[in-house]
This record gives structure tokens, C-alpha cells and sequence, in this order.
């Protein structure tokens, strides 16, 4: 399935005792329409205030239904802040998180002198305005394949700390700024950590050669701060096209903003 949702009322993705999490009201959605328990497992685990656009989950089942039919009795059960976008068979080989060989987020930032009401839930406000080809010059040193100790969080269990990040692109429209990014994979907190270092470069208290010394000190201590989780969003997961899975190209207005 690729599920879409609002994370500001949820403590993240993960199923927690009495808590409200995105694992467990879709489970408890789509245990519905199976008419039996399940267990979702999904490409990426979000944190608490984090959102995403198609996160995408696989289950096991041995109920027989349309692909409409789990969309629609998903939908149907679930709270108004969370929604299947759609629903696709695989074989016993699709792991939405194994399977995976990329992913993509997007980090938005709102830069003006007052705070917005529309966006407060969906863009991180920065009230002075941002050096834009500071913060690119400064992502630049970051693409490519590097130990990223420390962009990771202190508790992160990731075996290792090596990622390759494909993209990293600063974009700017009508005051929000986006920093998009994809990599063959991400540590805890590792889009929020680049966040933060590129905001503290974008107010130029920082030089941009920042990233190039952090890379090389491995170490998250001297990191800098975590950016709030709120402007944070789950863009997509990419999968091996035999799995032919119905993934949205740009359907959302803002992967649009990102295409454009």
C-alpha cells in the first residue's frame, strides 16, 4: 500500500502501548477489512510531527480482495489524518523496507518576518531570510558516498554509518525553501541533523566548508542542532520495476514544486 498522512497528532510511525502511532491505526484499519489481525511493515519509520506523502507498507494476508476494496474499507476506518492512496499485490519476495533501494524526503522552510498559520504544521519558520547559495555550495560536499557519524543521532542502531546520497537540491518559491533529498538510504535523524547544519550556513553563522569538517570529524557532538521534525516530509520509497508497484510520478503539489 502507499499511505499518506498528516503527522502532527501521531508519536510517529511506530506502534507504541496507548499511544496514538500510523502503524497502529492502520492496522487496525485494514485488520478490518482482511477480517483478521496483520502487521505492517514500512519503508521508512517516521518520527512524532513527521508527515509523508507515500510511505509505502506491505502485510501479509490470507483474505481475498480487490485492490479497490482495501483502499476504499481502509479508508473508510482510518482518521481523517491518515489515508491509503493505494493498494497493489506482491509475491513473497517485496519487503517495503528491504526492497527499497532509495528513498527521498523533503525538509521545508518558511522564511518570512511573520509566522504562518497555514504552514506551522508543514514548514519550519525561519523569520530572516536564508543564504540560499550558502546553504547549496555547503550540500554540495554532502552528496556522494560518505561516513555520516555525524548527521546521525547519538542513539542511532544503524550497523553502519556509510550512506550515498544521490541528490541534495536547495530550491526557493514564493518564500519556501526546500531541501530535497534522496540517498540509497538514511540514519536516525539524518535529514533533520543536514537541516539544521544548512539553516545555521544559511544564516551565515557558519562558513559552508562546515559539512566537509563535520564529515571528516565523524562525530555528532559537534554537529549542531536537530531541526524540529515538522518540516519534515516522507517523499517515497523506489522499488525494482518487476514489483510493479502503482507509485504516484509527482502526483502531490509538493513533489510538483520540487519537479518544477
Amino acid at each position: 500500500m502507499g499511505v499518506e498522512y498528516d503527522g502532527t497528532d501521531f508519536h510517529g510511525w511506530q506502534r507504541q502501548v496507548e499511544t496514538r502511532t500510523v502503524q497502529a491505526s492502520l492496522e487496525a484499519a485494514v485488520g478490518r477489512v482482511a477480517n483478521h489481525p496483520v502487521t505492517l511493515h514500512c519503508a521508512g519509520r517516521t518520527d512524532s510531527g513527521v508527515h509523508a506523502l507515500e510511505q509505502v507498507v506491505h502485510f501479509d494476508t490470507v483474505a481475498t480482495r480487490s485492490e479497490r476494496s482495501w483502499v476504499l474499507g481502509a479508508n473508510v476506518n482510518l482518521p481523517p489524518d491518515v489515508a491509503v492512496r493505494w493498494a497493489h499485490p506482491v509475491d513473497e519476495r517485496f519487503h517495503a523496507r528491504f526492497s527499497a533501494f532509495a528513498r527521498h524526503y523533503r525538509y521545508q522552510i518558511m522564511v518570512r518576518r511573520t509566522r504562518s498559520p497555514l504552514q506551522r504544521h508543514r514548514a519550519v519558520w525561519a523569520h530572516e531570510a536564508l543564504e540560499l547559495e550558502q546553504m547549496r555550495i555547503a550540500a554540495r560536499h554532502l552528496v556522494g558516498e560518505h561516513d555520516f557519524s555525524s548527521f546521525r543521532a547519538i542513539g542511532c542502531q544503524a550497523k553502519s554509518p556509510v550512506r550515498r546520497i544521490h541528490y541534495l537540491d536547495v530550491t526557493e518559491r514564493d518564500g519556501l525553501i526546500s531541501l530535497s533529498i534522496g540517498a540509497n538510504g538514511f540514519l536516525h535523524h539524518m535529514v533533520r541533523n543536514i537541516a539544521g547544519v544548512l539553516m545555521t550556513i544559511g544564516r551565515r553563522e557558519a562558513e559552508p566548508d562546515w559539512t566537509l569538517e563535520l564529515l571528516e570529524v565523524r562525530d555528532r557532538t559537534l554537529g549542531g542542532v536537530t531541526a524540529p521534525p515538522h518540516g519534515l516530509f516522507f517523499v517515497r520509497a523506489d522499488y525494482p520495476e518487476d514489483f510493479q508497484l502503482p507509485q504516484l510520478a509527482h502526483a502531490d503539489p509538493l513533489q510538483r514544486l520540487a519537479a518544477d
